[in-house]
Parts: C-alpha cells; sequence; structure tokens
C-alpha cells in the first residue's frame, strides 16, 4: 500500500506510550524490559536522522506503586501526590536508559494552559526546536501535579495529537493495549475486524470507537478517534498500534500493515486552540 511505504520518510515522529504498555499487568512495577528496548528503538531512529518526541504516560502508575496504592486513586489530591513521586522516579528511568546509548533526553510537562496561552504556547514551541536542533529526544508529560480540572487534558492520546500540531510533526503512533481500531469490540465480539486504513472520518467510524478504560489508563478508543482527527487536520499521518510488541514502531515506519492507519488531511485554517476549547 503506496500509503503505508509512505511512512518510511516521515522525519518528526511522535510516539506515545500507554501505562498499560509500560508496566506489569500483575504488579502495577515497570516492565523495564520493555522500556529498555522502547529507548533503543526511539534512540536508533534519531541515529538515522529523524527527530523523535515520546508521550509518555505513567506518572501516577509509578507513584502509586511507591506509595503502596493497589487502586487508581479518585481524589485529586492523592493522584497529583502520586505524579509528584512518580513523574520523578519515571524520568530517573528513562534518563538512565537513554544515558546507556548516549541518547540526552529532556523533559517536558504541558498543561492546556501550555496551549492556551500564547506566550507559552510559543516558548514551548521554541524549547522543542532547539531540543531537536541540539539533538535531544523530548519525553513530555501532562503536569498532573498542578493541573486543574479546567486545564487537564485528560488523557495523553489528546496530549500526543497537539504535541503533534505544536512541533509539526508528520507522524504519531499510539501504542495502546489494542491491535487498532476494529468494526466491534474484539474482546466481546469474535467476528470483529480490524480496520487497515481510515481515509475519512464520519458517523459509522465514530460508533465503533466504544469507548474502554482499564484500571492503569485513562484513554479508550474514543480518545483515539478525537486523537486522530487532531493530528490529521495538523497535516500528520497517525497509525494505532499494540504497545505490547515496542518493536510495531520499526514496523511501521518500515511500512509494513501494523494497526489502523489514519491518513492525514491537512486543513488549511488548523487551529489547535479549536480542539482544546470544543473537545
Amino acid at each position: 500500500m503506496q500509503a503505508r511505504e509512505a511512512l518510511k520518510n516521515r522525519k518528526r515522529i511522535i510516539i506515545k506510550i500507554g501505562s498499560s504498555s509500560l508496566t506489569h499487568m500483575e504488579t502495577g512495577s515497570l516492565n523495564m524490559e520493555k522500556m529498555e528496548r522502547l529507548v533503543r528503538i526511539l534512540t536508533d531512529l534519531h541515529n538515522q536522522g529523524k527527530d523523535v518526541v515520546l508521550v509518555t504516560s505513567g506518572a501516577i502508575a509509578v507513584g502509586r506503586k511507591a506509595l503502596g496504592f493497589l487502586e487508581r486513586p479518585t481524589e485529586r489530591s492523592i493522584k497529583q501526590a502520586c505524579a509528584a513521586v512518580g513523574q520523578a522516579n519515571l524520568m530517573m528511568v528513562y534518563q538512565k536508559l537513554f544515558a546507556e546509548y548516549s541518547q540526552i533526553a529532556a523533559q517536558i510537562l504541558m498543561t492546556k494552559y501550555t496551549m492556551i496561552d500564547d506566550i507559552s504556547r510559543t516558548n514551548a514551541q521554541n524549547t522543542f526546536n532547539e531540543l531537536f536542533r541540539m539533538g535531544v529526544i523530548p519525553i513530555v508529560n501532562e503536569n498532573d501535579t498542578v493541573s486543574t480540572d479546567e486545564l487537564d487534558f485528560g488523557d495523553n492520546d489528546t496530549l500526543s495529537a497537539i504535541v503533534t500540531a505544536l512541533v509539526g510533526g508528520d507522524l504519531l503512533i499510539l501504542l495502546s493495549d489494542i491491535d487498532g481500531l476494529y468494526t466491534d469490540d474484539p474482546h466481546k465480539n469474535t467476528d470483529a475486524k480490524l480496520i487497515s486504513c481510515v481515509t475519512q472520518f464520519d458517523d459509522e467510524l465514530c460508533s465503533m470507537a466504544k469507548s474502554s478504560t482499564n484500571s492503569l489508563g485513562t484513554g479508550g478508543m474514543a480518545t483515539k478517534i478525537s486523537a486522530a482527527k487532531i493530528a490529521t487536520a495538523s497535516g500528520a499521518d497517525m497509525v494505532i498500534a499494540n504497545g505490547g510488541n515496542v518493536h510495531n514502531i520499526n514496523h511501521i515506519i518500515e511500512g509494513e500493515e501494523v494497526g489502523t492507519l489514519f491518513l492525514s488531511h491537512k486543513r488549511p485554517n488548523f487551529n489547535a486552540l479549536d480542539y482544546i476549547q470544543t473537545h
């Protein structure tokens, strides 16, 4: 498929990985082997001359594990305390792993205010551009520690799409706990079929995005469809793929038919703020 082959030429790639893909389901602890493989793949992409951004979940999951919470907390102050502990631990692991490959990584924490405020948005954009110029891989997460209900992105699917638009990315890869977009919920319907490519958004497509959550993550398929609308309108292709195998990143960029590909359709009047305010 020509659209898949074109992914080989993408130069600025944003990769989002969720909490369920970073942790062991049985314990909630970080899956160190998978993280090591992820870091190696991202470093190798950078070594090929591509700009790479990692949007990572996991701060609250890591923090709640460190603090001894068995279930995901619901009270905001507790979640923010978990995020404060977990974000530091998570970045420490990433920094150590990237250092093994002599790759510098940077942390960028964002809220909606980063995008809504003109000065903050411009500063964030300038920071990303300088990091790319310096050969650094930015690691992005929502600033859960200080965010409020009004300033939450709510999930890192949306955040990764906003980041893609902000930095002018041409490919967004969402690594999830599912292989892609199906015609129905594959956990409930064995006849559900994986959709290989999406060229346009319609009511039927959106009805397929039955929202589902788990104990670790916050986003379901509905949030991924919303992310696809933002990313594709900004001019990027987007792929939803299974994060169980992080080598799917390589398979996607090599043009293999992995996951669901949403083709870009850049809107001349695209403004990310429209999506932040209305979705």
